[in-house]
């Protein structure tokens, strides 16, 4: 328990007070693919998108028993928001694990997807010259979008057919993945390389709150909320595209 104690006041100094906590995760259930680094939640189940075979999965949340499957014209596929009628892919970039096809995205795109015939209603190249794009939320029309390019996050207006980029919030970690929505006005941000997770403030970027994950925890990518929890998943697979050698490859993941 003083151990506990220590770091748990090491981790408060580290955040200047910000509210600190580590993880407590719960292994779930394996993706069909075995690939999953893209998630979201719905009322239906939890979507997750394979990085391999780009394709999308609509999941039981207690089982992940199938209960549909479509396949898109994503590639690579890194993030993904269900939101609006549609679901919303991140392609970042070449395909990866699979053969290339004509629909690729080398540069990296959001694409704009029919959930129930995975074909795609509209696509977006990612602003100022492309680059790779992992985490996707909707919200109220809009999309949150993580870049690595850049070290913010980027708020879209995607109604109307439009994709105008209207407010950002800076980010202080590298690799910004998986994003989850937190009403009124807060997003949860998954740092894939920190194993870190922040509760920021979508107006400035202010850290809200901190959860940390320990080494032997899954190696994190794409993230979502439900009901409370953060699930998130373990893609099994590292930068540039290699095996994580991870024990819970594949798995989705519950932090309780």
């Amino acid at each position: 328990m003083r151990r506990r104690a220590f770091l748990a006041a090491a981790s408060l100094a580290a955040y200047g007070g910000v509210p600190t906590r580590a993880a407590k995760v719960v292994r779930l259930f394996k993706t069909p693919d075995g690939f999953p680094n893209a998630m979201e939640a719905s009322a239906e189940g939890v979507w997750v998108g394979e990085q391999t075979t780009d394709i999308a999965y609509l999941l039981d949340w207690k089982t992940g028993k199938v209960k549909r499957k479509i396949a898109t014209e994503s590639s690579n596929t890194s993030g993904m928001a269900f939101g609006g009628g549609f679901l919303w892919m991140a392609a970042n970039g070449f395909a990866l694990g699979r053969s290339k096809k004509s629909t690729d995205h080398p540069t990296g795109a959001i694409l704009k997807v029919d959930p129930k015939t995975g074909n795609t209603v509209a696509e977006w190249p990612i602003p100022n010259g492309g680059g790779g794009v992992h985490g996707l939320e909707y919200v109220d029309g809009h999309l949150w979008m993580a870049s690595h390019r850049f070290t913010r996050l980027a708020k879209v207006d995607v109604r109307d057919g439009k994709f105008q980029p209207v407010h950002d919030i800076p980010v202080t970690l590298g690799r910004s993945h998986g994003l989850a929505w937190v009403a009124p006005n807060a997003l949860w941000c998954m740092f894939s390389s920190d194993r870190v997770i922040q509760k920021l403030d979508a107006t400035d970027g202010r850290i809200l709150e901190v959860i940390t994950l320990g080494k032997d925890d899954p190696d994190p990518h794409g993230m979502c909320i439900h009901k409370g929890h953060l699930y998130y998943c373990d893609a099994g697979i590292a930068p540039p595209g290699v095996p994580n050698d991870s024990p819970a490859a594949g798995y989705v993941c519950r932090i309780d």
